[in-house]
């Protein structure tokens, strides 16, 4: 596919996207590498317009650079965003209490803490992604071991096989101390972004290195 008519493709995936403001963010691509810049007014259409760009077909790289600014409303003090986080995490049902801690620095959160699944880190994170006057978020909840290395590979393999955009047979998996290292070659941005999301589902993964080519 031309990097013009990838360009074009993205553009249209953003315009028709009910929730972001496209008008302000601009696309580059050069070699199917997608380079957003601009401006939107929250954190969750920031976060929400790199989604949506990498399941665009011929995607093979984003480089996000957007901001995020606000627009009339008055700015939301450090105090009120961490109080409205800390609200948001301790009443999703799936999140242990008292586990994670906030930190808010002129609106960028920084989580951290420990929980036992991947699963409930990515949610702390979800449940605060559209708190008004957040500008960034730092996730640092550690994922606290709970299954042998050979059990998670086991797993990650099995999740592999039943996700229907995924070749299984064409990717690698190496588990060591909670560390999944993925190798392999797949045709698509939106199937090595599957990878990952199979590989984070295993209980006991602290972080996952994706080493695997699109072609």
């Amino acid at each position: 596919m031309l990097d013009q008519e990838l360009r074009q493709n993205v553009i249209d995936a953003l315009t028709c996207h009910p929730g972001i403001d496209a008008a302000n963010i601009g696309v580059a691509v050069k070699e199917g590498v997608v380079t957003l810049t601009g401006y939107v007014p929250t954190y969750w259409q920031k976060t929400s317009t790199e989604a949506m760009v990498a399941r665009v077909k011929g995607v093979r790289g984003i480089a996000e650079e957007i901001e995020v600014r606000f627009f009339g409303a008055p700015a939301t003090s450090d105090e009120e965003i961490a109080r409205r986080a800390l609200n948001s995490i301790d009443w999703n049902a799936s999140l242990p209490k008292d586990a994670i801690q906030v930190k808010v620095d002129r609106g960028l959160v920084t989580l951290s803490g420990s929980v036992n699944w991947h699963y409930q880190k990515e949610l702390a994170a979800d449940s605060i992604r559209g708190l008004s006057g957040l500008v960034g978020l730092i996730n640092k909840i550690e994922v606290v071991p709970t299954v042998s290395p050979a059990n998670v590979k086991w797993q990650i393999e099995e999740a592999f096989k039943r996700d229907a955009e995924l070749d299984a047979k064409a990717i690698r998996v190496n588990v060591s101390d909670g560390k999944v290292t993925l190798e392999g070659k797949v045709k698509a941005w939106s199937e090595r972004n599957a990878a990952e999301r199979a590989a984070w589902s295993s209980p006991g993964v602290r972080q996952v290195e994706d080493r695997i080519s699109v072609i």
